[in-house]
């Protein structure tokens, strides 16, 4: 077998699994659709027929998670409780139904700010429940050892349609119309319902669900703040939710007020990041080994070049950015996805997928009207750069306690050895793997090479 061939086997293992495999397509088709949804309501929202601003993008975009903002740990507990694949029926058919809705009202031409506003906060309830079944969703579908990979798998998904959606709905607004993008996605929902429907559930990896109880959203939350493998990943998403993964609100606003383009231009920068969000999904699929030590270090990397998206003096420049953004962006956020997936406990994988939902999309209802705010204040760049500073600031206090931690426990380590050392005893400290974060890894003892 070739290396090309033995890399490609290892970064697409999860597709081996039938289950996973229709899931898979049907995510790429859905997921294309959201994205031209996506591209659609944020220049609905400042087109002639609405005369919206940056704040009304913010608004629009943060309705759809507020739900999961106030609600969002009491969401991961009903998925705990309930079969996922049911679930997804259920969701999956509801956020069909409302983008078809929507569709048909701008179609009509009678569409209304409050309608938007209405849709949109719908589409959050759904998402309530929809985001952490699909999440804790996918380890039923490949088991544990696939986990990583399969997440990793699903970014690719999300950021092909990234590509594929802006495009396609760059050209359905130009040909069609706004309304186009919408009734698409609403079509775009079958694709996963039958892709749930073919899969086979004697396949699955299905654990008992979790009997009600009282206290049990709180038992999520002390279990997360008492695992600092768990928290400090979630505090660090929850900053950079806030302040960074705007793009919704961000990039309509760089590309109609910045480089003053349209649908063209912003279509354009989503394609650009992602293609490299692609690659980076890529990337860390092949890899599968998630660490807080990665996430830190990608952290900074995205920070970094948010601030250079920020300065670029050209739209064409900010498009070669984006994509090394792209890069980044998804790294971080599949880094953290299977981080935490991994780290949890089964019976609080929905609740603990729940909070991160509320870290990464719960955020938004606080982070997108601030930045929309920021950049009509002052300017879209402005509003990315406060992003890429926020960015860096979570992420170097991540890394400076995992070197801590780090360097504690070899230190630890060492003081065992002595301890138990004979006298006259050489003792070879050899490296061996790390223990991350208080998650237990295999670690040979260090070696004792003899006696003087």
């Amino acid at each position: 077998m070739s290396p090309i061939t033995r890399a490609a086997r290892q970064t697409f293992q999860a597709l081996r699994v039938r289950n996973y495999r229709l899931f898979f397509v049907g995510q790429v088709i859905s997921a294309s659709g959201t994205w031209m949804h996506a591209v659609a309501l944020g220049l609905l929202v400042l087109s002639d027929q609405l005369h919206g601003n940056g704040f009304n993008v913010g608004l629009v975009t943060a309705l759809q998670f507020l739900p999961m903002l106030l609600l969002g740990s009491w969401g991961g507990l009903i998925v705990d409780r309930v079969d996922k694949r049911r679930l997804l029926y259920i969701t999956q058919t509801a956020s069909g139904v409302l983008a078809l809705a929507l569709g048909i009202l701008v179609a009509l031409g009678t569409v209304t700010m409050w309608e938007v506003y209405l849709i949109s906060t719908l589409f959050g309830v759904v998402n309530l429940f929809d985001n952490p079944a699909r999440q804790t969703f996918v380890s039923e579908m490949v088991g544990r050892d696939l986990l990583p990979n399969a997440i990793s798998l699903n970014s690719v998904v999300m950021n092909s349609a990234r590509v594929i959606g802006p495009a396609i709905g760059g050209i359905l607004i130009y040909a069609v119309g706004l309304a186009a993008c919408f009734l698409f996605n609403a079509a775009s929902y079958v694709a996963v319902l039958v892709a749930l429907f073919m899969m086979r559930p004697a396949e699955l990896h299905q654990r008992p669900v979790v009997a009600r109880a009282k206290g049990q959203v709180r038992e999520g939350l002390r279990y997360v703040w008492s695992t600092p493998g768990l928290r400090d990943p979630l505090l660090a998403m929850a900053v950079v939710g806030i302040f960074a993964f705007n793009f919704t609100t961000t990039l309509p606003l760089l590309a109609t007020r910045t480089f003053h383009g349209g649908a063209g231009t912003y279509s354009a920068l989503l394609a650009a990041m992602g293609a490299g969000a692609v690659i980076g999904g890529l990337v860390v699929a092949h890899r599968s080994r998630p660490s807080t030590a990665m996430l830190s270090l990608i952290g900074l990397a995205f920070g970094v070049m948010l601030l250079v998206v920020a300065a670029a003096p050209t739209e064409v420049i900010a498009m070669v950015a984006m994509v090394f953004m792209g890069v980044c962006s998804i790294s971080f956020i599949a880094t953290a996805n299977a981080t935490l997936q991994l780290r949890a406990d089964p019976a609080m994988r929905g609740r603990v997928m729940a909070l991160y939902a509320i870290a990464f999309l719960g955020s938004t209802p606080i982070g997108a009207p601030l930045v929309g705010w920021i950049a009509d204040v002052t300017n879209a760049r402005v509003a990315i750069m406060v992003g890429g500073v926020a960015t860096l600031a979570a992420s170097i206090p991540l890394a400076v306690r995992y070197c801590r931690g780090h360097a504690m426990k070899a230190t630890m380590a060492v003081e065992l050895e002595q301890c138990d050392a004979e006298p006259g005893e050489v003792i070879d400290f050899a490296p061996g793997p790390v223990v991350d974060d208080g998650v237990q890894q295999a670690q040979p003892p260090l070696r004792r090479a003899g006696t003087a």
